[in-house]
């Protein structure tokens, strides 16, 4: 899942494609580096970040869905506004990826169920200006798989059927760094749960904690042993801005795990 952020202020390429024009040609890029989707998000969720009006979300987003999905790409939009879910479903898309999986507007379940798309689950605690504050756990594992699981609960009371939702463990949400190294140990326990899981480790900061505090540029050999680590434990996809780096990883996976297994828990 290739990352097409259309913002100003996204931590690792904020103001890069603001342009429609250049954000199609990257898309274009990513799909040709094996990106088979593409995710448009018109709002930043980097710790800090404040929201965005909907009418702007709307027009950095509506016009490069529309454009990529009339080629006939699979087109995923990260927002959490059922008013802009809509607009994108109407222009094409055929995922939305809710990083607040369903909880930050109360409409968003509805509008995913009346339609025929896919739903990217978040764990989700609250919103980017303070999620910092909610990162304290017990048991980062449990709690996160219940919460996760909750959430998907109310999505399936909102008529969603449960081949259509995809979960995401949340990596840099609500967590500190250790808690991300620990979620990704337990992979095979979100695997359990029945349904897609897609990993988003993509140039975040606790990446660059570990590599001595390097800069989102500088992450992406991080990234790709994260990608590597997914791809043996079978995860339905990755969320990146990296392809080739990923595809690259990914492929070495695919290759050693024929010849010799690497399941989960292994």
């Amino acid at each position: 899942m290739g990352i097409l952020n259309v913002t100003p202020d996204s931590f690792s390429d904020g103001g890069a494609f603001l342009d429609t024009q250049v954000a199609i040609d990257h898309a274009r890029q990513m799909l040709a580096a094996g990106a088979t989707i593409i995710d448009v998000g018109g709002e930043s969720t980097r710790p800090g970040a404040e929201r965005v009006g909907l009418a702007e979300e709307v027009e950095r987003v509506i016009p490069i869905v529309a454009a990529l999905a009339a080629d006939g790409v699979t087109v995923s939009v990260d927002t959490m506004r059922a008013q802009v879910a809509c607009a994108a479903l109407e222009a094409g898309a055929r995922i939305i990826n809710d990083v607040s999986g369903g909880l930050a507007d109360p409409d968003m379940l509805g509008v995913v169920a009346q339609s025929r798309a896919d739903f990217v689950l978040m764990h989700w605690r609250d919103h980017s200006t303070r999620f910092q504050a909610t990162a304290h756990y017990d048991d980062v594992v449990a709690e996160v798989l219940g919460e996760l699981l909750a959430q998907r609960d109310r999505a399936l009371e909102a008529g969603l059927d449960s081949q259509r939702i995809i979960l995401d463990p949340g990596l840099g949400f609500s967590k500190n760094w250790d808690h991300n190294w620990t979620l990704l140990r337990h992979l095979s326990e979100f695997q359990g749960l029945g349904h897609r899981v897609l990993v988003g480790a993509s140039r975040k900061a606790f990446l660059g904690e570990l590599l001595g505090g390097r800069e989102p540029l500088g992450r992406d050999g991080a990234t790709a042993a994260v990608s590597f680590w997914a791809a043996l434990h079978d995860v339905w996809a990755v969320r990146t801005h990296d392809v080739t780096g990923q595809a690259d990883a990914i492929a070495v996976a695919r290759r050693l795990d024929r010849e010799a297994p690497f399941r989960n828990g292994a």
